[in-house]
């Protein structure tokens, strides 16, 4: 789907405890910094849905495994009306997943415990360009 991409990160073992990089200024999907957060999720919950219309947003996830969903209602896209799912944990294939204005994300934690999930945006946070909606709102089945 344009506007979602994936990049694997580097994580380097070590023995007092492992590295995990997240993002660098001279990386693919880098838009600028304005804001770096975290968000935790308990198993089997949901947030979204929600749009960012200027943000670009970069997920990583520091602890447990999250579910993201990616909704694309964009008029001019190819992918009008799909879905993109993307599964990231920092055990199993550690990955950066970048998401451009304009899409629609829900997110569920799949592992067991809390997730805890770190967002760097290219702009401090604005409540005023986004757009949220209930989950019931986009046709898309969470299991649990």
């Amino acid at each position: 789907m344009e506007g979602v991409n994936k990049y694997p990160l580097r994580h380097i073992m070590v023995p007092k405890g492992d590295i995990y990089h997240a993002l660098k200024a001279t990386d693919d999907g880098f838009r600028g910094f304005g804001e770096a957060y975290f968000t935790r999720i308990r198993h089997g919950e949901v947030k979204g849905w929600k749009r960012h219309n200027k943000i670009t947003l970069n997920l990583v996830v520091a602890l447990g495994c999250v579910k993201f969903v990616v909704y694309d209602d964009r008029e001019d896209s190819p992918s009008k009306g799909e879905f993109c799912e993307l599964i990231l944990s920092p055990d199993d294939d550690y990955c950066r997943f970048t998401l451009a204005p304009g899409l629609w994300m829900a997110f569920t934690s799949i592992s067991e415990g809390e997730s805890i999930v770190l967002d760097i945006i290219n702009m401090p946070h604005d409540l005023s360009e986004t757009d949220s909606k209930t989950l019931d709102e986009i046709p898309y089945k969470f299991d649990g």
